[in-house]
């Protein structure tokens, strides 16, 4: 007779886990990491951290980052403008930050990750959405934007550096803030330098899009 622990019936005893592999340890020290260092620059995450008193100045910069206003400010300079060409840079835009609302909105809700837990929730203007941290809003639409301003408008040297440093510390800002994690900043910077190539590859015209010219010129 066959003995009981080679039964053809019997499963073998489970034996140990197995070890992560060295990707997975990878990842979760690059996470621990980010934390850490998020942590240790959310300087000015609320009125007591070290940098408290520049908590102020910082909010200013997350209102100008923030996709409200840039959107009102479109749609405002859409409807006075009366140059043909302004329009369709303006029409672009615009198309460009929707695009970049619904982008992060979806990498949010499919990530779900939380803000880091030293932030404190008195952001400008938010939406359900707004809990998650990865990526960063504001750092997309910054690199977009960015790169938007540079190729379409005429800019002297010093206004141009002056655009690029906006981006660099609008994304700073967010960390300084506690809002997000380094990672969530530096994808967000990837993410909207990549959201104006697409803009720029379906780049509305009264050639490419001409219905929709024509009903915003009625």
């Amino acid at each position: 007779m066959p003995s009981p622990r080679s039964s053809p019936g019997r499963r073998p005893a489970p034996g140990p886990d197995p070890s992560p592999s060295c990707a997975a340890v990878a990842l979760r020290s690059l996470l621990a990491a980010d934390l850490c260092v998020s942590r240790r620059l959310g300087v000015c995450a609320g009125e007591r951290s070290a940098w408290g008193g520049a908590r102020p100045l910082l909010r200013l910069l997350e209102v100008s980052g923030h996709g409200a206003p840039w959107l009102a400010g479109t749609l405002y300079g859409l409807g006075r403008s009366e140059s043909p060409a302004g329009r369709e840079v303006l029409l672009n835009l615009l198309f460009a930050l929707l695009l970049d609302l619904v982008l992060v909105t979806v990498v949010k809700g499919l990530v779900r990750r939380r803000r880091p837990s030293h932030n404190k929730m008195d952001m400008f203007i938010t939406i359900s959405v707004d809990k998650y941290s990865f990526p960063s809003g504001h750092a997309t639409r910054a690199a977009m934007v960015c790169r938007f301003i540079l190729h379409h408008l005429v800019l002297a040297v010093p206004l141009r550096v002056l655009v690029i440093l906006w981006a660099i510390i609008v994304g700073i800002s967010r960390v300084m803030l506690g809002r997000h994690n380094v990672t969530d900043v530096a994808f967000g910077f990837v993410m909207g330098y990549v959201q104006y190539s697409v803009v720029k590859y379906f780049w509305l015209s009264p050639l490419s899009a001409p219905v929709l010219f024509a009903v915003w010129n009625q």
